[in-house]
């Protein structure tokens, strides 16, 4: 899977995509048009260590809900993400097997290296 889940009225979203070379077969999917599935989520899962990595833990619900004082099971956190797109960290970026989360200093690097140097 060749997959990019992120947000179109997302500023940090458009400039790290901008930065990037994709590959043409790269299918880009906008959360807020086209909200991820259980079954995406799922997948995404298998490349991670819990539904928590893929938890946007800076965004407004988040903090409106309280969930840093909950204990939320990983399947909570799943069905919390597929009812609110704005909960997935983003952009999440999947090309076969490597899968990079969120917009942290060390994974936009590493998106760069990946893509920027990787024969697409």
């Amino acid at each position: 899977m060749k997959k990019l889940f992120y947000l179109s009225t997302c500023d940090t979203c458009k400039r790290i995509i901008n930065t990037l070379d994709l590959p043409k077969d790269m299918m880009l999917q906008d959360i807020k048009k086209e909200p991820i599935s259980r079954d995406e989520l799922s997948s995404l899962r298998q490349h991670v260590n819990s539904y928590e990595d893929l938890l946007n833990k800076r965004a407004r619900l988040y903090k409106e809900r309280d969930l840093k004082n909950k204990t939320l099971t990983d399947n909570e956190i799943k069905e919390l993400i597929a009812e609110n797109y704005t909960l997935l960290k983003r952009p999440v970026v999947v090309d076969q097997a490597a899968i990079f989360v969120g917009n942290s200093k060390k994974t936009k690097d590493e998106l760069k290296k990946h893509f920027n140097s990787s024969d697409s």
